[in-house]
C-alpha cells in the first residue's frame, strides 16, 4: 500500500474513533470529516481492512438512510444493532425495514469532540501515535 493511501486510511479510521458511543454517523459523513467529501466507500473500505488492534467503533457508521448495511437476517447486522441497542442507539421500522430513530450524530455541522480534559479525540488520537 502507497504511503498516500495508508495516510487517507488513517484519516478515516480517526473520524470514525471519534464518534461518541450511542451515537452514528454515515459513511458520508465519515468521508467528509476525513477531509474527503464524497468518498463515501473509501470508508467502508478502510472499515474492512483496518487492524482489529484498532477496535474501531465500525457498528457505528451506517448508510445514508440511517440504517445498517449489511445484509439483513445476517449475523453481522444483528451483532451491528445490537452493539448499537447497547449503546441506547433506538430503531424503527419502515417499508423498507429497520433504521435508526435517534442517536444520529450530524457531521456536517463543524463541532469539536473533547474528552474529560478538554483534548480533541482526534488531538489524542494523533498524540498518542494511533
Amino acid at each position: 500500500m502507497a504511503v498516500t493511501d495508508r495516510k487517507l486510511l488513517e484519516r478515516i479510521w480517526k473520524a470514525v474513533a471519534s464518534i461518541p458511543r450511542g451515537q452514528v454517523a454515515s459513511y458520508g459523513g465519515i468521508a467528509k470529516r476525513a477531509g474527503l467529501p464524497r468518498r463515501a466507500r473509501l470508508v467502508g473500505h478502510a472499515l474492512k481492512v483496518a487492524p482489529a488492534s484498532l477496535k474501531l467503533p465500525w457498528h457505528r457508521v451506517l448508510n445514508a438512510q440511517g440504517r445498517i448495511s449489511l445484509p439483513a437476517g445476517s449475523k453481522a447486522h444483528r451483532m451491528q444493532r445490537r452493539l448499537l441497542e447497547e449503546e441506547g442507539v433506538r430503531f424503527g421500522t419502515d417499508m423498507l425495514g429497520s433504521a435508526v430513530t435517534a442517536g444520529r450524530l450530524s457531521l456536517d455541522h463543524a463541532h469539536k469532540l473533547t474528552d474529560d480534559s478538554g483534548a480533541s479525540v482526534a488531538e489524542e488520537l494523533i498524540r498518542t501515535g494511533f
